[in-house]
């Protein structure tokens, strides 16, 4: 750490802002790891001014921001609350002092994390030397990092025997006292410190970390709803916290967090940002990430605003238990819904499988041909064959027609303006009966005809439909929730767009914002083979197989018992 940028909270030295001021140092490093983002300070700003104008000229309140990395957030209270106090202390050396000393309250999330906090608020990574702002007894002051540990389930040896009851983290973390075990003092009990006990926090402000990774090293767990969670445990008057906003619909583990968030009646503003890059240029969070205020004495409706490229484009007061267990994240989109779900009697979902509708994983071995008895698997970008032992699951839907949609897809662009336009799904396979896929596809549907299956296909194709499952949908992921929306109809007539906005008695205007927003979508129909053209040699998604995806299998082989 070096101490050679002017970054102070508090300026009481002339020449410290004008033409020539430096280029704050915090804009630089805002580009780091998604598992402890840095909050840039224009975000910073953003997020406290959704903060009621009377917090800044109140010299009681204690501010906390229990996960601190770059401090651009308590930089930028101090700053505020420096204007703010000016009437009730009018000497600034004496303001700062109060306001370092009693006011503002931190914990980093990793030492080097606490020393840029001080560096940024007290002018000094060091407390106790002249160059602080403000001498505390401590070097580090109201802005430590705390250590802790994560609690780990053991055994009747005592040996651990799994991972973090409280945030996750697999035993690989603990590394003894040199190396960041990632057990951060906020979640794990140890900070506030017990000498803070009986401390109360007025306003507790933060983005805290997102993730956590799990030993596979193919997923991150969520974290950062443990920190909101015990932000609102201890029940301060406000909280202002900046987080992704997967957990509007989805997120590993995040289902009662998003059933609690949802009926919560404090939570008086969200701001999303559906962009990816909008808010951490350089870092990529997959659903872009939101900011809200949660208000201990508001009783009520939601204040939601979309933001994009710094402007806000849309705002509604909505009741946020109008979603049928998620949050809808488009504002326009909310009466669209409601006027579909007034005319629904069944969704959609209940047809779609759940992921590895056969048991067969994307590497599943099968041969480049076949033999007699073997079942066509259909694989991202080619078809190979199994023995039909090999089916763990639901191997009576082999006989079936079916349609088959990509597990994971995600395609946004903009138009001439800069509006995002989304394709939101794959395009849906129509297959006769006669085989099985991997786990790169779910089985949308299954039908005893190859007219409903054709029909089928044409009506996931829809705009109609992709822009209901986009309202379920913040990542590349298609899981049956992302269907509740879609009403089953007859599937013994061809729907076409123009049909279901005059059955579900859309608007013009309605109309034209789902044509605006969703790209057209074709549809790849196999209505006289098991196998799809596309996959084979010479089609559009056929892609020679790999040596480790694709192994011959003899007959004798063990059929995949998962």
């Amino acid at each position: 750490m070096t101490e050679t940028v002017e970054t102070a909270a508090v300026e009481t030295r002339p020449g410290a802002t004008g033409r020539g001021r430096v280029p704050d140092i915090l804009d630089v490093i805002a580009a780091l790891s998604s598992d402890a983002v840095p909050t840039p300070p224009l975000l910073a700003r953003a997020l406290l001014d959704l903060l009621p104008v009377e917090v800044w000229s109140n010299p009681d309140y204690r501010w906390l921001d229990p996960a601190t990395k770059s401090g651009s957030i308590l930089r930028e209270v101090a700053r505020r609350l420096m204007d703010g106090l000016a009437e009730w202390e009018p000497d600034p050396h004496a303001r700062a002092d109060h306001i370092l000393r009693k006011m503002l309250f931190g914990a980093g999330v990793t030492r080097v994390h606490a020393e840029m906090t001080r560096r940024s608020v007290y002018e000094s990574r060091d407390a106790t030397s002249d160059l602080s702002a403000v001498r505390f007894a401590t070097v580090e002051g109201n802005l430590p990092f705390v250590q802790a540990e994560h609690d780990f389930p053991t055994n009747k040896q005592g040996r651990v025997s799994g991972s973090c009851r409280i945030c996750g983290a697999p035993p690989t973390l603990e590394r003894g006292l040199d190396r960041e075990n990632y057990a951060y003092a906020f979640i794990h009990g140890a900070y506030p410190k017990e000498e803070m006990a009986d401390m109360r926090f007025d306003v507790i402000v933060g983005n805290p970390p997102y993730q956590i990774g799990l030993d596979d090293n193919t997923r991150a767990k969520p974290i950062y709803h443990h920190f909101i969670d015990r932000a609102i445990e201890l029940d301060p008057k406000y909280l202002a916290m900046i987080v992704p906003s997967r957990w509007f619909t989805g997120g590993l583990g995040l289902d009662e967090f998003r059933e609690r968030m949802i009926a919560d009646r404090r939570l008086r503003v969200i701001v999303d940002n559906p962009k990816v890059f909008d808010c951490f240029p350089g870092v990529k969070i997959q659903g872009g990430v939101n900011y809200f205020l949660w208000d201990r004495d508001h009783d009520g409706d939601c204040e939601f605003s979309t933001r994009v490229d710094g402007n806000i484009t849309s705002t509604a007061i909505r009741d946020l238990r109008d979603g049928e267990g998620v949050l809808i994240r488009d504002n326009k989109a909310v009466p669209i819904v409601a006027k579909v779900l007034a005319r629904m009697s069944s969704s959609v979902e209940g047809l779609c499988s759940p992921t590895l509708p056969f048991g067969l994983r994307d590497n599943h071995p099968s041969s480049l041909k076949q033999a007699d008895g073997d079942v066509p698997v259909i694989h991202g970008s080619f078809v190979g064959y199994v023995l039909k032992s090999s089916i763990a699951k639901n191997l009576d839907w082999v006989n079936r027609w079916k349609v088959l949609l990509p597990r994971a897809f995600g395609d946004t662009t903009q138009d001439d303006s800069g509006r995002p336009v989304f394709t939101v799904a794959g395009e849906p396979i129509a297959l006769a009966p006669g085989s099985v896929c991997t786990l790169t596809y779910v089985v949308a549907g299954l039908f005893d005809s190859q007219d409903e299956t054709e029909n089928y296909a044409h009506y996931l194709a829809t705009k109609f439909v992709r822009f209901l499952v986009l309202q379920r949908k913040t990542t590349q992921d298609i899981t049956p929730d992302r269907f509740r929306f879609v009403p089953a109809l007859d599937m013994t007539r061809r729907w076409t767009d123009p049909d279901l906005y005059t059955h579900f008695g859309l608007t013009q205007e309605e109309i034209d914002y789902i044509e605006a927003t969703i790209k057209p979508r074709s549809v790849n129909l196999s209505l006289d083979s098991p196998i799809p053209a596309s996959h084979l040699k010479g089609g559009e998604k056929y892609r020679e197989p790999g040596s480790r995806a694709t192994v011959e299998v003899s007959d004798d082989a063990e059929g995949d018992d998962e």
